[in-house]
Protein backbone atom coordinates (compact mmCIF):
# COMPACT_ATOMS: atom_id res chain seq x y z
CA UNK A 1 0.00 0.00 0.00
CA UNK A 2 0.84 3.76 -0.65
CA UNK A 3 3.00 5.47 2.42
CA UNK A 4 3.83 8.80 3.16
CA UNK A 5 6.96 9.71 5.07
CA UNK A 6 7.94 13.03 6.05
CA UNK A 7 11.46 13.90 7.31
CA UNK A 8 11.97 16.57 9.44
CA UNK A 9 9.90 17.75 12.49
CA UNK A 10 10.29 21.57 11.71
CA UNK A 11 7.92 24.34 10.46
CA UNK A 12 8.02 22.59 7.08
CA UNK A 13 7.43 19.12 8.09
CA UNK A 14 4.48 19.63 10.89
CA UNK A 15 2.57 21.38 8.59
CA UNK A 16 2.78 19.44 5.85
CA UNK A 17 1.78 16.95 7.92
CA UNK A 18 -1.62 19.03 8.98
CA UNK A 19 -2.38 19.73 5.49
CA UNK A 20 -2.20 15.93 4.66
CA UNK A 21 -4.73 14.78 7.25
CA UNK A 22 -6.85 12.78 7.65
CA UNK A 23 -4.36 10.82 5.24
CA UNK A 24 -1.90 8.85 7.61
CA UNK A 25 1.85 9.82 7.61
CA UNK A 26 4.79 9.51 9.39
CA UNK A 27 7.37 11.97 10.97
CA UNK A 28 10.86 11.70 11.52
CA UNK A 29 12.70 13.92 13.62
CA UNK A 30 16.19 13.53 14.93
CA UNK A 31 15.35 15.23 18.22
CA UNK A 32 12.17 15.54 20.27
CA UNK A 33 9.56 18.05 18.78
CA UNK A 34 10.09 21.46 19.36
CA UNK A 35 14.04 20.99 19.80
CA UNK A 36 16.67 21.21 17.05
CA UNK A 37 14.21 23.02 14.33
CA UNK A 38 15.49 26.79 13.39
CA UNK A 39 11.66 27.33 12.56
CA UNK A 40 11.41 27.78 16.31
CA UNK A 41 14.34 30.00 17.00
CA UNK A 42 12.46 32.50 13.68
CA UNK A 43 12.13 35.83 15.54
CA UNK A 44 11.06 38.18 12.91
CA UNK A 45 7.34 36.24 11.94
CA UNK A 46 5.96 35.50 8.78
CA UNK A 47 4.95 37.89 5.66
CA UNK A 48 2.00 38.91 4.49
CA UNK A 49 0.07 41.43 2.19
CA UNK A 50 -2.74 41.80 4.31
CA UNK A 51 -2.38 45.15 5.75
CA UNK A 52 -4.32 48.12 5.00
CA UNK A 53 -2.08 49.70 1.63
CA UNK A 54 -0.72 46.88 1.09
CA UNK A 55 -0.67 44.45 -1.50
CA UNK A 56 -0.02 41.58 -3.08
CA UNK A 57 2.21 42.68 -5.93
CA UNK A 58 3.88 44.98 -3.83
CA UNK A 59 5.20 42.15 -2.20
CA UNK A 60 6.22 40.37 -4.90
CA UNK A 61 7.89 43.62 -6.27
CA UNK A 62 10.00 43.88 -2.92
CA UNK A 63 11.22 40.25 -3.15
CA UNK A 64 12.26 40.06 -6.85
CA UNK A 65 14.64 43.47 -5.89
CA UNK A 66 15.90 41.57 -3.05
CA UNK A 67 16.40 38.30 -4.89
CA UNK A 68 18.89 40.61 -7.38
CA UNK A 69 17.47 39.16 -10.06
CA UNK A 70 17.43 35.59 -9.59
CA UNK A 71 13.90 35.05 -8.58
CA UNK A 72 11.28 33.11 -10.34
CA UNK A 73 8.36 35.55 -10.37
CA UNK A 74 5.46 33.39 -11.11
CA UNK A 75 6.58 31.14 -8.01
CA UNK A 76 7.13 34.42 -5.84
CA UNK A 77 3.62 35.29 -7.16
CA UNK A 78 2.55 32.49 -6.30
CA UNK A 79 3.62 32.57 -2.98
CA UNK A 80 2.87 36.05 -2.13
CA UNK A 81 -1.25 35.44 -3.59
CA UNK A 82 -1.02 32.61 -1.22
CA UNK A 83 0.14 34.22 2.15
CA UNK A 84 -3.18 35.10 3.25
CA UNK A 85 -4.45 31.41 3.16
CA UNK A 86 -1.93 30.14 4.83
CA UNK A 87 -2.20 32.76 8.19
CA UNK A 88 -5.68 31.57 8.32
CA UNK A 89 -4.65 27.97 8.19
CA UNK A 90 -2.04 29.25 11.47
CA UNK A 91 -4.90 30.82 13.64
CA UNK A 92 -6.79 27.57 13.02
CA UNK A 93 -4.03 25.70 14.30
CA UNK A 94 -4.07 27.79 17.70
CA UNK A 95 -1.28 30.24 16.48
CA UNK A 96 -1.37 33.29 18.86
CA UNK A 97 -0.65 36.16 16.48
CA UNK A 98 -0.39 39.59 17.75
CA UNK A 99 -3.74 41.71 17.39
CA UNK A 100 -4.46 45.21 17.76
CA UNK A 101 -7.74 46.20 20.37
CA UNK A 102 -9.80 46.03 17.68
CA UNK A 103 -8.70 42.14 17.71
CA UNK A 104 -6.66 43.05 13.73
CA UNK A 105 -3.17 41.86 13.25
CA UNK A 106 -0.44 43.73 13.49
CA UNK A 107 2.27 44.06 11.39
CA UNK A 108 5.74 45.28 11.61
CA UNK A 109 8.36 46.07 8.88
CA UNK A 110 11.60 44.60 8.04
CA UNK A 111 14.60 45.65 6.24
CA UNK A 112 13.57 45.91 2.39
CA UNK A 113 10.22 45.57 2.56
CA UNK A 114 8.10 48.50 1.46
CA UNK A 115 5.36 48.10 4.22
CA UNK A 116 4.42 46.81 7.54
CA UNK A 117 3.35 43.15 6.71
CA UNK A 118 5.30 40.92 8.77
CA UNK A 119 2.91 38.90 11.53
CA UNK A 120 4.53 38.62 14.39
CA UNK A 121 4.02 36.70 18.07
CA UNK A 122 5.10 39.26 21.25
CA UNK A 123 7.80 40.97 19.54
CA UNK A 124 10.64 38.19 18.57
CA UNK A 125 8.96 35.14 19.45
CA UNK A 126 7.03 34.02 16.10
CA UNK A 127 9.19 30.72 15.71
CA UNK A 128 8.29 29.36 18.46
CA UNK A 129 5.10 30.77 18.94
CA UNK A 130 4.27 28.85 16.28
CA UNK A 131 5.79 25.85 16.54
CA UNK A 132 4.56 25.39 19.83
CA UNK A 133 0.54 25.94 17.79
CA UNK A 134 1.72 23.20 15.35
CA UNK A 135 2.96 20.55 17.74
CA UNK A 136 0.38 20.87 20.03
CA UNK A 137 -1.89 20.54 16.92
CA UNK A 138 0.01 17.18 15.80
CA UNK A 139 -0.28 15.20 18.84
CA UNK A 140 -4.14 16.26 18.49
CA UNK A 141 -3.84 14.52 15.16
CA UNK A 142 -3.98 10.79 15.01
CA UNK A 143 -2.94 10.48 11.30
CA UNK A 144 0.10 11.61 12.11
CA UNK A 145 2.39 9.47 13.49
CA UNK A 146 5.87 11.10 15.02
CA UNK A 147 9.29 9.08 15.94
CA UNK A 148 11.50 11.09 17.63
CA UNK A 149 14.92 10.28 17.99
CA UNK A 150 15.16 8.98 14.55
CA UNK A 151 17.67 10.83 11.67
CA UNK A 152 17.41 9.71 8.44
CA UNK A 153 20.90 9.10 6.37
CA UNK A 154 19.40 7.49 2.86
CA UNK A 155 16.66 7.44 0.69
CA UNK A 156 15.49 4.40 -0.90
CA UNK A 157 14.79 3.65 -4.99
CA UNK A 158 13.13 0.71 -6.04
CA UNK A 159 13.66 -1.04 -9.60
CA UNK A 160 11.82 1.67 -11.96
CA UNK A 161 13.78 4.47 -9.72
CA UNK A 162 10.96 5.77 -7.71
CA UNK A 163 11.73 6.49 -3.80
CA UNK A 164 11.17 3.78 -1.86
CA UNK A 165 11.45 4.89 1.68
CA UNK A 166 15.13 5.93 4.01
CA UNK A 167 16.94 4.35 6.25
CA UNK A 168 17.13 6.04 9.40
CA UNK A 169 19.11 5.80 12.49
CA UNK A 170 16.76 5.24 15.53
CA UNK A 171 18.51 4.34 18.94
CA UNK A 172 21.62 3.21 17.31
CA UNK A 173 19.97 0.71 14.57
CA UNK A 174 19.08 0.99 11.20
CA UNK A 175 15.87 1.00 10.58
CA UNK A 176 14.46 0.86 7.09
CA UNK A 177 11.00 2.93 5.93
CA UNK A 178 9.55 2.01 3.11
CA UNK A 179 7.42 4.54 1.65
CA UNK A 180 5.75 5.29 -1.62
CA UNK A 181 6.20 9.03 -0.81
CA UNK A 182 8.80 11.05 0.91
CA UNK A 183 8.93 14.46 1.48
CA UNK A 184 12.09 16.27 2.71
CA UNK A 185 11.76 19.04 5.55
CA UNK A 186 15.14 18.75 6.85
CA UNK A 187 16.13 22.49 7.10
CA UNK A 188 19.33 24.29 6.01
CA UNK A 189 22.88 23.80 6.32
CA UNK A 190 24.28 26.41 8.31
CA UNK A 191 26.14 24.50 10.62
CA UNK A 192 28.63 23.82 7.67
CA UNK A 193 30.13 27.20 8.96
CA UNK A 194 32.02 28.02 12.48
CA UNK A 195 29.80 31.02 12.94
CA UNK A 196 25.87 30.25 12.50
CA UNK A 197 22.41 30.61 14.20
CA UNK A 198 21.27 27.08 12.98
CA UNK A 199 20.76 24.39 15.81
CA UNK A 200 23.22 21.78 15.36
CA UNK A 201 20.60 19.37 13.12
CA UNK A 202 20.95 21.74 10.69
CA UNK A 203 23.62 20.33 8.36
CA UNK A 204 22.69 20.15 5.28
CA UNK A 205 21.55 15.80 5.73
CA UNK A 206 18.22 16.34 3.28
CA UNK A 207 20.58 17.68 0.61
CA UNK A 208 23.32 15.13 0.88
CA UNK A 209 20.41 12.39 1.09
CA UNK A 210 18.42 13.92 -2.76
CA UNK A 211 21.60 14.74 -4.04
CA UNK A 212 23.18 11.10 -3.77
CA UNK A 213 19.52 9.67 -4.86
CA UNK A 214 19.82 11.57 -7.93
CA UNK A 215 17.77 15.06 -7.29
CA UNK A 216 18.68 18.54 -8.88
CA UNK A 217 20.59 20.82 -6.58
CA UNK A 218 20.14 24.63 -7.45
CA UNK A 219 21.38 28.12 -6.43
CA UNK A 220 24.01 25.85 -3.76
CA UNK A 221 26.47 29.53 -3.53
CA UNK A 222 23.97 31.45 -1.97
CA UNK A 223 24.18 31.72 1.56
CA UNK A 224 22.64 34.68 3.24
CA UNK A 225 24.71 35.70 6.52
CA UNK A 226 22.27 37.65 9.38
CA UNK A 227 24.10 40.21 10.13
CA UNK A 228 23.41 41.02 13.49
CA UNK A 229 24.53 37.66 15.36
CA UNK A 230 24.97 38.63 19.18
CA UNK A 231 28.71 38.02 18.83
CA UNK A 232 29.62 36.56 22.77
CA UNK A 233 31.10 33.23 21.43
CA UNK A 234 28.01 31.12 21.73
CA UNK A 235 27.50 28.65 19.59
CA UNK A 236 24.75 28.26 17.64
CA UNK A 237 25.29 32.19 17.75
CA UNK A 238 21.95 33.95 19.45
CA UNK A 239 19.74 36.25 17.42
CA UNK A 240 19.66 40.29 17.50
CA UNK A 241 16.33 39.71 15.17
CA UNK A 242 16.10 42.39 11.88
CA UNK A 243 12.79 43.62 13.56
CA UNK A 244 14.77 45.41 16.11
CA UNK A 245 15.70 47.90 12.77
CA UNK A 246 12.16 47.67 11.82
CA UNK A 247 11.81 49.71 15.24
CA UNK A 248 14.98 51.84 14.61
CA UNK A 249 17.69 50.25 16.39
CA UNK A 250 20.95 51.59 14.38
CA UNK A 251 24.47 50.02 13.75
CA UNK A 252 27.57 51.47 14.60
CA UNK A 253 31.38 51.60 15.38
CA UNK A 254 33.22 51.61 18.60
CA UNK A 255 33.52 55.17 17.70
CA UNK A 256 29.51 55.64 17.55
CA UNK A 257 29.54 55.92 13.22
CA UNK A 258 26.40 54.93 11.60
CA UNK A 259 28.66 52.84 8.76
CA UNK A 260 25.22 51.44 6.79
CA UNK A 261 24.27 55.15 5.97
CA UNK A 262 27.01 55.78 3.46
CA UNK A 263 26.41 52.00 2.03
CA UNK A 264 22.63 52.30 0.96
CA UNK A 265 19.95 54.37 0.64
CA UNK A 266 17.70 52.30 3.54
CA UNK A 267 21.08 52.19 5.85
CA UNK A 268 19.72 49.50 8.55
CA UNK A 269 17.00 48.55 6.51
CA UNK A 270 19.01 47.49 3.42
CA UNK A 271 19.00 43.80 2.15
CA UNK A 272 20.75 41.10 4.69
CA UNK A 273 23.15 40.70 2.39
CA UNK A 274 23.97 44.58 1.80
CA UNK A 275 24.36 44.83 5.88
CA UNK A 276 26.07 41.54 6.27
CA UNK A 277 29.07 42.86 4.34
CA UNK A 278 28.75 46.38 5.83
CA UNK A 279 29.20 44.94 9.17
CA UNK A 280 31.88 42.19 8.25
CA UNK A 281 33.80 45.06 6.73
CA UNK A 282 33.25 47.14 9.67
CA UNK A 283 34.44 44.23 11.73
CA UNK A 284 37.74 43.68 9.39
CA UNK A 285 38.75 47.09 9.81
CA UNK A 286 39.50 46.83 13.13
CA UNK A 287 36.08 49.07 14.30
CA UNK A 288 33.67 46.82 15.18
CA UNK A 289 29.75 46.54 14.65
CA UNK A 290 27.33 47.12 17.62
CA UNK A 291 23.45 47.70 17.36
CA UNK A 292 22.44 50.61 19.38
CA UNK A 293 18.87 50.39 20.47
CA UNK A 294 19.06 52.73 23.14
CA UNK A 295 17.32 55.59 21.83
CA UNK A 296 14.55 53.17 19.55
CA UNK A 297 13.95 50.88 22.15
CA UNK A 298 15.20 51.24 25.58
CA UNK A 299 13.41 50.50 28.54
CA UNK A 300 10.66 49.06 26.66
CA UNK A 301 13.12 46.16 25.45
CA UNK A 302 12.73 43.37 27.54
CA UNK A 303 8.69 43.66 27.06
CA UNK A 304 9.15 44.32 23.30
CA UNK A 305 11.65 41.57 22.50
CA UNK A 306 11.74 39.52 25.53
CA UNK A 307 13.99 36.68 23.65
CA UNK A 308 17.09 38.61 22.53
CA UNK A 309 17.05 40.43 25.75
CA UNK A 310 17.46 37.41 28.00
CA UNK A 311 20.39 36.51 25.09
CA UNK A 312 21.93 39.73 26.12
CA UNK A 313 21.61 39.62 29.59
CA UNK A 314 22.91 35.99 30.10
CA UNK A 315 25.80 37.55 28.54
CA UNK A 316 26.17 40.28 31.43
CA UNK A 317 24.62 42.87 28.42
CA UNK A 318 21.86 45.28 29.71
CA UNK A 319 20.47 46.35 25.81
CA UNK A 320 17.86 49.25 27.04
CA UNK A 321 21.90 50.70 28.08
CA UNK A 322 24.45 49.41 26.56
CA UNK A 323 25.73 48.75 22.78
CA UNK A 324 25.17 45.04 21.91
CA UNK A 325 28.11 43.43 19.60
CA UNK A 326 27.30 41.92 16.28
CA UNK A 327 28.99 39.72 13.54
CA UNK A 328 27.23 38.41 10.22
CA UNK A 329 26.53 34.47 10.95
CA UNK A 330 25.34 31.74 8.52
CA UNK A 331 21.64 31.92 9.16
CA UNK A 332 19.56 30.80 5.72
CA UNK A 333 20.51 29.13 2.64
CA UNK A 334 18.76 29.60 -0.57
CA UNK A 335 20.14 26.78 -2.14
CA UNK A 336 18.42 23.63 -1.96
CA UNK A 337 16.77 20.59 -3.92
CA UNK A 338 15.28 21.76 -7.05
CA UNK A 339 11.46 21.86 -6.92
CA UNK A 340 8.46 22.84 -9.03
CA UNK A 341 5.41 24.96 -7.83
CA UNK A 342 4.07 21.80 -6.31
CA UNK A 343 7.19 20.73 -3.99
CA UNK A 344 8.10 17.93 -6.33
CA UNK A 345 11.89 17.21 -6.73
CA UNK A 346 13.11 18.13 -10.46
CA UNK A 347 15.85 17.11 -12.49
CA UNK A 348 16.63 14.37 -15.05
CA UNK A 349 17.58 11.88 -12.20
CA UNK A 350 15.25 12.66 -9.76
CA UNK A 351 13.49 9.41 -8.21
CA UNK A 352 9.61 10.17 -9.05
CA UNK A 353 7.62 10.73 -5.35
CA UNK A 354 10.37 13.07 -3.58
CA UNK A 355 9.40 16.48 -2.73
CA UNK A 356 11.26 18.76 -0.63
CA UNK A 357 9.48 21.73 1.29
CA UNK A 358 11.31 24.44 3.63
CA UNK A 359 14.64 25.58 3.34
CA UNK A 360 16.35 22.28 2.42
CA UNK A 361 14.39 22.77 -1.11
CA UNK A 362 15.07 25.66 -3.65
CA UNK A 363 11.54 26.53 -4.95
CA UNK A 364 12.90 30.04 -7.01
CA UNK A 365 11.27 32.44 -4.61
CA UNK A 366 14.36 33.58 -2.61
CA UNK A 367 16.79 34.20 -5.89
CA UNK A 368 20.03 34.99 -4.51
CA UNK A 369 18.53 36.46 -1.52
CA UNK A 370 16.10 36.06 0.87
CA UNK A 371 13.97 38.58 1.80
CA UNK A 372 13.21 39.01 5.57
CA UNK A 373 10.14 36.75 6.86
CA UNK A 374 9.96 35.18 3.40
CA UNK A 375 11.33 31.93 4.97
CA UNK A 376 8.12 30.60 7.12
CA UNK A 377 5.45 32.18 4.41
CA UNK A 378 7.39 30.01 1.97
CA UNK A 379 7.31 26.43 4.10
CA UNK A 380 3.84 27.00 4.96
CA UNK A 381 2.65 27.78 1.33
CA UNK A 382 4.82 25.18 -0.51
CA UNK A 383 3.97 22.85 2.00
CA UNK A 384 0.02 22.93 1.16
CA UNK A 385 1.05 22.68 -2.16
CA UNK A 386 3.28 19.58 -1.32
CA UNK A 387 0.06 17.88 1.02
CA UNK A 388 -2.48 18.75 -1.62
CA UNK A 389 -0.54 16.90 -4.78
CA UNK A 390 0.21 14.16 -2.64
CA UNK A 391 -3.49 13.46 -1.13
CA UNK A 392 -4.81 13.13 -5.31
CA UNK A 393 -2.86 10.62 -5.96
CA UNK A 394 -4.13 7.61 -3.55
CA UNK A 395 -4.96 5.39 -0.36
CA UNK A 396 -2.84 5.62 2.24
CA UNK A 397 -1.33 3.32 4.99
CA UNK A 398 1.29 4.02 7.61
CA UNK A 399 4.89 3.51 6.97
CA UNK A 400 6.30 0.24 8.67
CA UNK A 401 9.58 0.09 10.13
CA UNK A 402 11.84 -2.64 9.67
CA UNK A 403 15.16 -2.97 11.94
CA UNK A 404 17.83 -4.02 9.09
CA UNK A 405 20.04 -5.59 12.71
CA UNK A 406 22.67 -2.94 11.74
CA UNK A 407 23.99 -1.25 14.92
CA UNK A 408 25.18 2.97 14.49
CA UNK A 409 27.62 3.96 17.05
CA UNK A 410 26.94 7.57 18.20
CA UNK A 411 28.39 10.23 16.45
CA UNK A 412 31.26 12.19 18.13
CA UNK A 413 32.86 9.49 20.22
CA UNK A 414 36.04 9.49 17.50
CA UNK A 415 37.98 12.50 17.81
CA UNK A 416 39.69 12.23 14.26
CA UNK A 417 35.91 12.54 12.69
CA UNK A 418 35.01 15.53 15.42
CA UNK A 419 38.34 17.72 13.71
CA UNK A 420 37.92 16.81 10.80
CA UNK A 421 34.25 18.59 11.09
CA UNK A 422 35.75 21.52 13.35
CA UNK A 423 38.54 21.73 10.39
CA UNK A 424 35.78 21.86 7.76
CA UNK A 425 33.52 24.38 9.51
CA UNK A 426 36.67 26.71 9.85
CA UNK A 427 36.87 26.24 6.59
CA UNK A 428 33.81 27.22 5.31
CA UNK A 429 33.58 30.32 7.45
CA UNK A 430 36.81 31.23 5.92
CA UNK A 431 37.04 30.86 2.51
CA UNK A 432 33.12 30.52 1.44
CA UNK A 433 31.73 33.22 3.58
CA UNK A 434 30.64 36.59 3.21
CA UNK A 435 33.34 37.47 1.30
CA UNK A 436 34.65 35.22 -1.59
CA UNK A 437 37.61 34.87 -3.89
CA UNK A 438 39.45 32.27 -5.94
CA UNK A 439 42.58 31.43 -4.19
CA UNK A 440 40.34 30.75 -0.60
CA UNK A 441 37.70 29.07 -2.64
CA UNK A 442 39.89 26.48 -4.16
CA UNK A 443 41.64 25.85 -1.40
CA UNK A 444 38.61 24.86 0.38
CA UNK A 445 37.13 23.00 -2.26
CA UNK A 446 40.40 20.73 -2.31
CA UNK A 447 40.29 20.26 1.52
CA UNK A 448 36.62 19.06 1.29
CA UNK A 449 38.04 16.39 -0.65
CA UNK A 450 40.54 15.47 1.12
CA UNK A 451 37.92 15.25 3.84
CA UNK A 452 35.61 12.44 1.43
CA UNK A 453 38.62 10.27 0.53
CA UNK A 454 39.54 9.98 4.35
CA UNK A 455 36.35 10.79 6.78
CA UNK A 456 35.74 7.68 8.95
CA UNK A 457 32.08 8.33 9.34
CA UNK A 458 29.60 8.88 6.74
CA UNK A 459 28.36 12.01 8.37
CA UNK A 460 31.39 13.96 8.27
CA UNK A 461 31.70 12.72 4.13
CA UNK A 462 28.28 14.11 3.85
CA UNK A 463 28.75 17.46 5.13
CA UNK A 464 31.78 17.46 2.82
CA UNK A 465 29.83 16.69 -0.05
CA UNK A 466 27.56 19.63 0.37
CA UNK A 467 30.20 21.98 1.58
CA UNK A 468 31.99 21.23 -1.92
CA UNK A 469 28.74 21.58 -3.68
CA UNK A 470 28.40 25.08 -2.35
CA UNK A 471 31.92 25.64 -2.46
CA UNK A 472 32.27 24.86 -6.09
CA UNK A 473 29.17 26.67 -6.92
CA UNK A 474 30.51 29.82 -5.55
CA UNK A 475 34.14 28.87 -7.60
CA UNK A 476 32.32 28.95 -10.47
CA UNK A 477 29.66 31.82 -10.43
CA UNK A 478 32.09 34.82 -11.54
CA UNK A 479 30.13 37.97 -10.64
CA UNK A 480 29.08 39.38 -7.00
CA UNK A 481 24.99 39.28 -6.78
CA UNK A 482 22.99 38.54 -3.59
CA UNK A 483 24.19 36.16 -0.76
CA UNK A 484 27.31 35.34 -2.73
CA UNK A 485 30.15 37.92 -3.02
CA UNK A 486 33.46 38.05 -4.27
CA UNK A 487 36.86 40.34 -3.84
CA UNK A 488 37.52 39.41 -7.28
CA UNK A 489 34.38 40.49 -9.30
CA UNK A 490 33.47 43.04 -6.47
CA UNK A 491 32.06 45.20 -9.34
CA UNK A 492 27.91 43.38 -8.84
CA UNK A 493 28.00 44.05 -5.58
CA UNK A 494 29.23 46.98 -4.99
CA UNK A 495 26.37 48.17 -7.66
CA UNK A 496 23.63 49.38 -5.86
CA UNK A 497 20.89 46.63 -5.42
CA UNK A 498 18.09 48.40 -6.63
CA UNK A 499 19.83 48.87 -9.40
CA UNK A 500 19.58 44.70 -10.15
CA UNK A 501 15.80 45.36 -11.84
CA UNK A 502 17.51 46.18 -15.06
CA UNK A 503 18.98 42.61 -15.21
CA UNK A 504 15.31 41.10 -14.97
CA UNK A 505 14.15 38.21 -13.71
CA UNK A 506 16.06 35.19 -14.88
CA UNK A 507 16.07 31.26 -14.32
CA UNK A 508 19.07 30.20 -12.19
CA UNK A 509 20.63 27.99 -15.19
CA UNK A 510 20.14 31.22 -17.08
CA UNK A 511 22.47 33.73 -14.71
CA UNK A 512 25.12 36.07 -16.19
CA UNK A 513 27.98 33.88 -15.11
CA UNK A 514 26.06 31.45 -13.45
CA UNK A 515 25.10 27.51 -13.60
CA UNK A 516 22.07 27.21 -11.81
CA UNK A 517 20.85 23.71 -11.14
CA UNK A 518 23.34 21.82 -10.26
CA UNK A 519 22.88 18.11 -11.49
CA UNK A 520 23.35 14.96 -9.92
CA UNK A 521 27.09 14.01 -10.16
CA UNK A 522 28.56 17.47 -12.21
CA UNK A 523 30.66 19.07 -9.69
CA UNK A 524 32.60 15.53 -9.21
CA UNK A 525 33.10 15.06 -12.46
Amino acid sequence: MPSILIIGGGLAGLFTALKLSPLPCTVLTPVPLGEGASSAWAQGGIAAAIGEGDSIESHVVDTLAAGAGLCDAAMVRLMASEASDRILDLLEFGVPFDKDLQGKLVQSREAAHSANRIVRVKGDQAGRAIMQALIAAVRKTPSIRVIEGTEAFELLRDEHGAIAGARANLAGRVVRFSASHVVLATGGAGQLYAVTTNPKEAWGSGLAMAYRAGATLANMEFVQFHPTAIDIGRDPAPLATEALRGEGAVLVDRDGRRFMLDLHPDAELAPRDVVARGVFSAIKAGRGAFLDCRAAIGRHFSDLFPTVHASCIAAGIDPAVDLIPVAPASHYHMGGVWTDENGRALGVSAPENLFAVGEVACTGVHGANRLASNSLLEAVVFGARVALEIATKADFTQAQPVDEGIGIRPFGEDHDEMRAMLDLRRSMQADVGVLREEGGLRRAFDSFWQVLDSAPRRRVQDMAHVASLVCGAALRRNESRGGHARFDFPASWKLPLWQYDTIGTLPPAAAPGGFGPIPHGELKA
